[in-house]
């Protein structure tokens, strides 16, 4: 029998069956010779006579002697071993409670239904990015040919915007063919994408307008502003072209407003301790030799010549623990006869040795925050 069928048998609690043995064969009837009735009387008679020869009371009586067979079972019953009584105990105890768990599963289905699993979120498959800085390379190079023009050469305009126009455009479109200007700077900003590859790029541009000539021949000085030029492109065959005409725009006056930043509180003590150390540093670097007075290992680039000390205006330390401290100094330079006020963020470790200890500039870093 297999391990599978024994331990199914073993869970049903049937008995193991017993191997088949073969079936008894019936032993072939063996012929009887009836004698005749005179010659039985003679053979009962024989028998009587020897019976009393024996001793014995009563001669036996011939029957016909029945076998008396044992019925066979098809099965024997066996003990059972403690690990088979363990593994049929746990296999109901396994039955039992699926049918339960089947049970209460369906029961509390008829009053909390269960709620349809939640449809997975759509694959979006994330093509490539737009060619933002090529984009922006292409429309500040078109709005520098673009805002340039001179009525003595106007066919170098032409030939500088054939380079990032469509093949076939007219170049020449859009100007009459008269003035003077050129382009100081051109700088490319925020790239607005649109969609099917195009795009609309920011370009801030600064202009240079030669002075004009009045009626009483008196020549106005030269003029240099800001605009703004916003240029349509489209990202095809592997490149960025403009597709069309731009169009000037505005230049923002003043930043947007932004909340106050909190100030950190300040270290009273420690920033009268390091003042001095502060004043040295910034008049050394105005020098170019601030090595000579910043902390072992530190590197400060020097400042470009022309620039003069005047005074640190205030220097304060913020609140803090350790031997890295960090404040802010508010610093006056001269360059030339223009004065400078600026903000640094300085700094400062503590150096001992075997004599004391002092602060020293390990960095500083231009700005306040």
């Amino acid at each position: 029998m297999s391990v599978l069928k024994t331990v199914v048998w073993k869970v049903l609690n049937l008995p193991e069956p017993r191997k088949d043995t073969p079936a008894p064969q019936p032993e072939p009837p063996q012929q009887r010779t009836t004698p005749s009735a005179g010659a039985a009387q003679w053979v009962a008679a024989g028998k009587r006579v020897q019976a009393e020869r024996n001793g014995q009371g009563k001669p036996p009586v011939a029957t016909e002697s029945t076998q008396a067979r044992t019925p066979v079972t098809p099965w024997a019953l066996q003990e059972e071993k403690s690990g088979t009584r363990a593994l049929v105990t746990a296999g109901r105890i396994a039955l039992w409670a699926v049918v339960a768990l089947a049970a209460i599963t369906g029961v509390r289905s008829w009053f909390w239904p269960s709620e349809p699993a939640p449809a997975p979120a759509p694959k979006v498959q994330q093509g490539p990015t737009y060619p933002v800085q090529d984009a922006q390379s292409i429309a500040a190079r078109f709005a520098y040919s673009y805002l340039t023009w001179d009525e003595a050469k106007p066919d170098e305009r032409a030939k500088a915007l054939a380079r990032d126009m469509p093949k076939g455009v007219d170049t020449t479109a859009g100007w009459n063919s008269k003035g003077q200007q050129s382009v100081l700077i051109a700088q490319p900003g925020q790239v607005a994408e649109l969609g099917n590859q195009r795009a609309r790029v920011h370009v801030d541009v600064l202009v240079n307008t030669p002075g004009e000539t009045t009626d009483k021949k008196k020549t106005q000085p030269a003029v240099q502003k800001w605009i703004g030029l916003e240029v349509p492109v489209l990202y095809t065959s592997g490149r960025i072209v403009v597709t069309g005409e731009p169009g000037i725009v505005g230049v923002p006056t003043s930043g947007p407003s932004v909340t106050d930043q909190n100030a950190a509180d300040s270290d009273v003590e420690l920033s009268a301790q390091t003042k001095s150390t502060v004043d040295t540093f910034f008049t050394e670097y105005a020098k170019g030799e601030a090595d000579s007075v910043t902390a072992p290992g530190a590197s400060v680039p020097p400042l470009p010549a022309g620039m003069t000390l005047m005074d640190v205006q205030s220097w304060n330390v913020d609140q803090g623990k350790g031997t890295d401290r960090t404040g802010t100094a508010v610093v006056r330079w001269q360059i030339g006869d223009a004065e400078l006020e600026q903000t640094y963020r300085v700094e400062l470790t503590r150096v001992a040795s075997a004599a004391a200890e002092r602060w020293q500039v390990a960095e500083v870093h231009g700005g306040a925050s």
